[in-house]
């Protein structure tokens, strides 16, 4: 008799057309460039053709940096918002590295802007006279200055060597002091910006865009939020023990096939127990929902992820998403290769349900054979729809995942769509094998494992 799935779908996902999926992110790139465009037309109109000294070109350059600079961190903060079709046309893996990437390159504008102002003002007291006088006269520079200060730290506790030290909710809730930051940004544009200074229809347009991403952030991680636990009103079912340190968690709700959550996707899960309510922290399906069920499963890396154990049936649950576009329909053909390393089999576990019988192959990487954890549904699925699942366990294993070994295991991985989830280190190693295998870009997939 073949074991009982959950999540067990109704229909398989269709490929989405190449063109489709990519003329949304041209729109968003375009609408963005756009928009620094018109910073560069205002910046550009209140700047004199000529520039006789050397004091009025560092200023020049300054104000466009500031401008720049605040522009950018209005681009950040629209990435991060959380609107579920900016999510679905950029992707979350995507959005979150177009965010560190642009981070740095907004602190340097900041940075660019201060230094440049302060030498173009400096041409008879020198840069150190200079800031103290601005400081000291200029209330809104002092705000500027400790504005340019939080970025620095925002951008020193994102670097991956310092980010990887921290705890997940410290990082977070440093991260809430951007928004102190533009406040103060926004008073000295306003009061010391010469583009805004004598120009109203530039102060209506600066003031539009804060307004638009002001509103995009309420909308994303305020009421979609709201409205999505209010309607569905998610509890814990109960919990299932999956192998060492490993917990699935179901949890039940009101209407849940409105969400329209797709396999592979992840929610962002708030438990309300007395210690985990102020926690939210993103885990991806690990099977297909249905109308009233979804299934996480969670390996305990912390004190978050080792209490979701404790979780009794009945406790509330506050949930954001679905995002992310790790999803069989991003495909481009039937045949696909599933690479997982350890517990990142969870969303490859849940894509199986969304994907046609016997095209798939997936490579399953852990440390020991007691970690490969939902192995009783894979070997079922593999029984039922002619799936090829290749466990790799072990030390013995360890170079299953290079070039030569995926070349061994899967000749025609240059053919297939790939879907690649596990331990940052793995999923590096795994690209690199891809790339040296020739397998297309766009043929591959990687979960936001991290995010």
């Amino acid at each position: 008799m073949h074991q009982t799935l959950p999540g067990n779908p109704m229909r398989r996902a269709a490929v989405v057309p190449p063109k489709a999926a990519a003329w949304g992110r041209y729109a968003v790139v375009g609408v963005l460039l756009l928009g620094q465009a018109a910073v560069i037309w205002l910046w550009w109109h209140n700047t004199p053709s000529l520039t006789p000294s050397l004091a009025d070109q560092f200023t020049a350059i300054g104000r466009l940096t500031g401008l720049s600079g605040a522009y950018l961190i209005l681009v950040q903060l629209l990435l991060m918002s959380r609107l579920r079709w900016l999510d679905h046309t950029i992707g979350a893996q995507d959005l979150s590295s177009w965010h560190r990437d642009l981070g740095a390159l907004t602190v340097l504008m900041l940075t660019a802007h201060t230094l440049f102002i302060t030498l173009g003002y400096a041409d008879r007291r020198g840069p150190i006279a200079e800031t103290w006088a601005l400081l000291r006269e200029y209330p809104d520079v002092l705000m500027a200055y400790v504005g340019l200060i939080l970025f620095l730290g925002i951008g020193v506790i994102s670097i991956r060597a310092i980010r990887t030290r921290l705890a997940y909710e410290t990082w977070y809730y440093l991260h809430l002091y951007v928004y102190l930051g533009l406040g103060l940004g926004f008073a000295h544009q306003f009061a010391d910006g010469q583009e805004f200074a004598a120009s109203l229809p530039a102060r209506v347009f600066w003031s539009i865009l804060h307004v638009a991403v002001i509103a995009a952030l309420l909308h994303g991680r305020v009421w979609a939020p709201l409205r999505l636990n209010l309607t569905h009103r998610l509890r814990v079912t109960h919990v299932v023990r999956e192998g060492p340190g490993v917990v699935s968690v179901y949890v039940s709700g009101r209407r849940l096939a409105e969400l329209n959550a797709r396999p592979g996707q992840f929610f962002r899960w708030r438990f309300l127990t007395r210690d985990g309510w102020w926690q939210a922290h993103p885990f991806s399906l690990s099977a297909a929902p249905d109308a009233t069920t979804m299934r996480i499963t969670v390996k305990a890396l912390g004190d978050h992820t080792a209490d979701l154990r404790r979780l009794r049936p009945g406790i509330g649950v506050l949930a954001e998403g679905p995002y992310g576009t790790f999803t069989a329909d991003r495909r481009h053909h039937d045949d696909v290769l599933l690479i997982a390393g350890g517990i990142g089999i969870a969303p490859i576990r849940a894509l199986l349900d969304d994907l046609p019988f016997g095209r798939a192959v997936v490579l399953y990487r852990a440390r020991r054979p007691k970690d490969l954890v939902l192995k009783g549904e894979l070997d079922a699925i593999a029984a039922q729809t002619g799936t090829r699942v290749v466990y790799l366990p072990g030390g013995a294993n360890r170079q299953a995942l290079s070039a030569r070994g995926l070349a061994s295991l899967v000749p025609d991985a240059g053919r297939r769509d790939v879907y690649v989830c596990g331990p940052p280190g793995m999923v590096e190693s795994v690209l690199g094998s891809l790339r040296k295998l020739k397998v297309p870009k766009r043929q591959i997939h990687v979960d936001p494992f991290q995010i």
